[in-house]
């Protein structure tokens, strides 16, 4: 929500939020796009996490959310140094986005910047953390 309205909604699917970080580029992109599209997560029919965002016909609905490069390993105050520009972010967002909607992901999203409230309904719980730096 924004200011009080609904602007994005989506039933199965996931909640994505993109941090992205100075210095991440069109790999780190691929990467994550890529990883996205093929996390096997969602239950079949014997309750096994089997299935990908495609195979369930889910959706996507993606945030921009720089909080999540914070450094917290001094002090009490998270620095967000780290993240990467606004307008390098925009650009980013977007380009994921894009890239989802191209391997046939339905994609909601919020808006870049504005103060949101984002509810969510955890089915599992499960909560998954891609970091494209992590790559093997």
């Amino acid at each position: 929500m924004v200011d009080g309205k609904t602007i994005s909604k989506i039933a199965t699917g996931f909640l994505i939020l993109l941090g992205v970080e100075r210095g991440d580029g069109e790999d780190d992109l691929n990467y994550l796009v890529k990883k996205t599209v093929g996390l096997r997560i969602f239950k079949d029919d014997k309750n096994n996490m089997n299935l990908s965002i495609q195979d369930v016909k889910g959706e996507a609905l993606v945030v921009s959310q720089f909080t999540l490069c914070a450094d917290t390993n001094k002090g009490r105050r998270p620095s967000f140094i780290h993240a990467a520009s606004p307008e390098e972010a925009t650009q980013m967002y977007q380009q994921y986005c894009k890239q989802l909607k191209s391997n046939g992901v339905p994609v909601q999203t919020g808006e870049f910047g504005a103060m949101m409230d984002v509810a969510l309904v955890n089915d599992g719980p499960v909560t998954i953390l891609l970091e494209s730096g992590n790559r093997h």
